[in-house]
């Protein structure tokens, strides 16, 4: 999809869940505390990563309505690395402030090739995201399976995906830019960003068997802790088996997709060493809900946390 339409899947969601029912949300968060507990270490607000064995990127739409005159420059002073999950208009931007872009959009998690009346309007999509990502210098586009349709079973839905990835993945060669497949939890239905039940690929083993089907090294899949952990956990071991093909990954701690601290049944810093010592060289995207009023301290902690 195209970075409009990632923000119509993604950030409009949470506008629309924060606008229909405030009750909702404070139930979604599992009544966590505004502030950080008494036993989370916040870094001062001079705080910098130094980047040394992680390159760390934040995903945009997770601190909205923060402007992002305020939260760009915020990022970069911190020592992030790169952005994604925000429109391309905030690029140069970015750039002014020595940040990348990590990730660029490709169609929506919820119209995907499992459908294959959905092939024709993805591939537009995917071939302008890929555009995208090689005019900003991103070495990956985001795809999804999309949501499961009846008439379509698992078998065929596995089919038309693997098809239409076969199709357009010449196009991501030539322009020596990966396709990473992100794997969403089903079970959560709390709220629209926190699980997504229905779609198709919620099951990390059957998005890897799709993403060897298309058998090319610029398949890949986004490995995402936290859809992972609600899905199918042993989220360490499942990171080592999986490495060749994980081509992105992106944190948040559980119950709640909120932060990675204390009060989480994730070992943040078990996870992160892991991935720290092994071969993986891509971007590590913070991605989870703040909760904490102060979001910018919340982000510290999260990069202060990966830092290692």
């Amino acid at each position: 999809m195209t970075q409009r339409n990632f923000h119509l899947s993604r950030r409009s969601l949470i506008k629309t869940a924060v606008g229909t029912s405030m009750a909702g949300l404070a139930m979604a968060t599992t009544a966590r505390a505004a502030e950080p507990s008494a036993d989370t270490k916040v870094p001062s607000e001079d705080f910098k990563a130094n980047g040394k064995n992680v390159n760390q990127s934040v995903m945009a739409w997770c601190f909205n309505p923060m402007p992002m005159e305020t939260l760009i420059p915020a990022c970069a002073k911190m020592g992030l690395v790169a952005m994604e999950g925000l429109d391309p208009k905030w690029y140069p931007l970015m750039k002014e402030h020595g940040l990348k872009v990590s990730l660029c959009s490709g169609h929506g998690f919820m119209e995907g090739p499992v459908n294959p009346d959905n092939h024709e309007m993805c591939t537009e999509k995917l071939k302008e995201a890929i555009d995208t990502a090689v005019k900003w210098n991103c070495p990956s586009v985001i795809t999804f399976t999309g949501m499961s349709e009846k008439g379509i079973g698992f078998e065929q839905g596995t089919e038309n995906c693997v098809k239409f990835w076969k199709s357009v993945i010449p196009y991501a060669e030539e322009n020596n830019v990966q396709l990473v497949l992100e794997h969403l939890n089903s079970r959560d239905d709390s709220h629209p960003m926190k699980g997504h039940p229905g779609y198709f690929g919620d099951d990390v083993d059957h998005c890897l068997d799709m993403i060897k089907q298309v058998d090319s090294p610029k398949m890949k899949l986004l490995y995402d802790f936290y859809h992972v952990q609600v899905m199918n956990g042993d989220v360490i071991r499942r990171f080592h088996q999986s490495l060749p093909y994980i081509g992105h990954i992106h944190t948040a701690g559980n119950p709640g997709r909120c932060e990675l601290d204390e009060t989480q049944e994730m070992n943040y810093a078990a996870i992160i060493k892991a991935v720290a010592e092994s071969d993986y060289d891509g971007y590590v995207v913070q991605e989870y809900i703040p909760t904490w009023d102060d979001k910018l301290a919340s982000l510290r902690h999260g990069v202060a946390l990966c830092d290692v």
